[in-house]
C-alpha cells in the first residue's frame, strides 16, 4: 500500500480550532505528495451551507499553503458523507481534527469509529489545535498478525517524505513467553528492513496489560509526531493488538494517529523480505 502522489487529501471541517488545525497540518504532506486539498463541510439543515465562509477559507488555505484547494458543502451525517465523498473523489487520505478532550466531540463525535472503520482510505486524526510543522519521529506499533505488516510500507514512505526516523514498539503480555520471543525476532527483522532503506530506526518491546496507554505513553516519551495503526475492527484474525485497542489509541492519543485500512488477504502486497 502507498499514499499516492498527486492525490486528494480530504479534510472534514466544522470551523472549530481543531478542524482548522487539521488543515494547517495537511500543508506539508500535500506539498510532498503534490496533492490537492478538498475541504468538506457537512451540514444538517438547509441554510447552513456556509458557502461564503468556505470560499474564504479555501482561498486562504491555498494562499498559505501554495497547494490547490477546493471545497464541498453537502447535507447529511458527517460520518457517512465523509466516507461517501472520500470514495466518490477517490481521496488518498482523510485528515480530521479532534477536540482536545479524551472523548470524541465536534467534527468527530461518538461515532468516529464508524467513520474510520468504513473509510475507503487511511485516516489521520489530530487532537487539539497545536500545529506540528513536519514529522521527525514516526511510532510504529507491531504485533504478529499479517495486517500489522502493511503499515511498514507507508511508514517508510512517510519517513522518506519528512526525513523522519521510525520507532518500532512491540507490545506483549509478559505471561506469554512464546509470543514475546516471536515478537522480538519479528520487530528486529522489520527494523533491519527499514534501516536497509536508509531510514533511522529503533525497536523496543514493552510488556503491558494496557496496550493503548503503553503505546501513547511511549509515543510521548520519544516525542513522536505520528502513530501508525491498523483498522482492526473487521479483522477475523485474533492477535494481542485488537480493534478495541486501535480505537482507544485514537480516543486517548494527544499525538496524531494514522489509521490504515487493511488490504484483502488475497491481494496483500509483499515487501520482499520474508517477514
Amino acid at each position: 500500500m502507498q499514499i499516492k502522489e498527486r492525490g486528494i487529501i480530504l479534510i472534514p471541517i466544522d470551523f472549530t480550532k481543531q478542524s482548522l488545525a487539521a488543515i494547517r497540518q495537511s500543508y506539508n504532506l500535500a506539498k510532498y505528495t503534490h496533492s490537492k486539498m478538498v475541504l468538506l463541510h457537512v451540514y444538517e439543515q438547509t441554510g447552513d451551507e456556509s458557502y461564503e465562509a468556505l470560499t474564504k477559507l479555501a482561498k486562504q488555505t491555498e494562499q498559505e499553503s501554495s497547494v490547490p484547494t477546493d471545497f464541498m458543502s453537502v447535507k447529511g451525517d458527517v460520518y457517512d458523507q465523509t466516507d461517501r465523498v472520500a470514495e466518490e473523489i477517490n481521496a488518498t487520505l482523510i485528515i480530521a481534527g479532534l477536540e482536545s478532550h479524551m472523548r470524541f466531540r465536534n467534527i468527530i463525535g461518538s461515532s468516529a469509529s464508524k467513520l474510520i472503520r468504513k473509510a475507503p482510505c487511511p485516516v489521520i486524526t489530530i487532537r487539539g489545535d497545536d500545529h506540528r510543522d513536519g514529522c521527525e519521529n514516526i511510532l510504529l506499533p507491531l504485533d504478529l498478525t499479517p495486517e500489522t505488516r502493511e503499515k511498514t510500507d507507508i511508514a517508510i514512505q512517510f519517513a522518506k517524505y519528512f526525513g523522519a526516523s521510525i520507532r518500532i514498539i512491540g507490545v506483549f503480555d509478559a505471561k506469554n513467553l512464546d509470543y514475546e520471543n516471536k515478537l522480538l525476532a519479528y520487530t528486529f527483522q522489520v527494523k533491519q528492513f527499514i534501516k536497509s532503506k536508509g531510514i533511522s530506526c529503533t525497536n523496543k518491546s514493552v510488556p503491558t496489560k494496557d496496550i493503548a496507554a503503553s503505546i501513547v505513553e511511549y509515543g510521548n516519551k520519544i516525542e513522536a509526531d505520528l502513530i501508525m495503526i491498523m483498522n482492526r475492527a473487521d479483522l477475523g484474525i485474533k492477535g494481542f493488538f485488537t480493534g478495541t485497542d486501535s480505537q482507544r489509541i485514537v480516543d486517548i492519543s494527544n499525538i496524531p494517529v494514522m489509521t490504515i485500512q487493511p488490504m484483502k488477504r488475497e491481494s496483500m502486497m509483499s515487501f520482499g523480505t520474508g517477514f
